[in-house]
């Protein structure tokens, strides 16, 4: 199986199974990932998602350009990617927890940098190579100037240069920098501490802050005022402060 999934507890974990080829991006991955990602939507029990990958070679070396161009002389319709695609341009509601168990290049970093949090190995590196080939970073890498300096941005972008963790994290790009044999224990104690909350104080939190990070603050102030009755108005809320004043754990609903 190209997609390996497993349940912790309240998270789901998300496991690219091609560590041969260094866990590249097949349409049929990509596919499996777009129904992994429906399900869990549709799940209320999943509070998080890790995602990571096979093996110690790499998290993900972006598109698996044979495997598309086999596809492209002779495949039947294409997948449905639909929720593959949500991921990919940040509007998938649940949080999601990248676990770079190592290198991750192209498109490959380009799903570390559509996840919400990411924790990495110390010997990762990461880089958009794709004007080496020609090409550009059409996953999501041409946003790095919303995210860092336009002139490290574009550096990056335009040599195709690589960057190790170390230098990842100091521009922000990744939240923790751990040995590699502790990356999915330290992704799942992140997702694990995010579960604990309550799920729609969860879900209107990222919302809200993707929204301001793709339309403005403006913007995000503005969607604030749906949120905020779903939300102060629902049992878990009234849950939440009960929990609170009788100093034991809440018991959250989702509703």
């Amino acid at each position: 199986m190209d997609l390996l999934r497993r349940r912790e507890g309240s998270v789901e974990v998300f496991t690219l199974n091609r560590p041969d080829q260094r866990n590249a991006l097949s349409p049929e991955l990509m596919a499996d990932l777009s129904i992994a990602f429906r399900e869990c939507l549709d799940d209320d029990a999943v509070r998080a998602i890790v995602l990571t990958g096979a093996g110690d070679r790499a998290f993900c070396a972006g598109m698996d350009l044979k495997a598309f161009a086999a596809r492209s002389q002779g495949a039947g319709p294409a997948a449905d990617t639909t929720h593959f695609t949500m991921f990919s341009q940040g509007r998938y509601p649940k949080p999601i927890i990248g676990a770079a168990n190592a290198t991750a290049v192209a498109g490959g970093w380009e799903l570390l940098l559509n996840c919400d949090i990411v924790v990495t190995s110390d010997k990762a590196k990461f880089g958009l190579p794709e004007v080496k080939r020609g090409l550009y970073a059409a996953g999501g890498g041409t946003t790095l100037p919303g995210r860092i300096p336009l002139g490290i941005a574009l550096e990056l972008g335009l040599t195709g240069d690589l960057i190790d963790a170390a230098r990842a994290y100091e521009l922000g790009l990744v939240n923790r920098v751990v040995p590699a044999e502790e990356v999915l224990d330290a992704a799942l104690e992140v997702a694990k501490r995010i579960g604990e909350n309550g799920p729609l104080g969860v879900l209107a939190t990222k919302k809200l802050m993707r929204v301001a990070f793709t339309d403005g603050v403006a913007a995000a102030r503005s969607a604030q005022e749906s949120e905020h009755a779903k939300v102060f108005q629902s049992e878990d809320a009234i849950e939440g402060a009960r929990a609170f004043a009788e100093k034991r754990e809440p018991q959250w609903k989702g509703r």
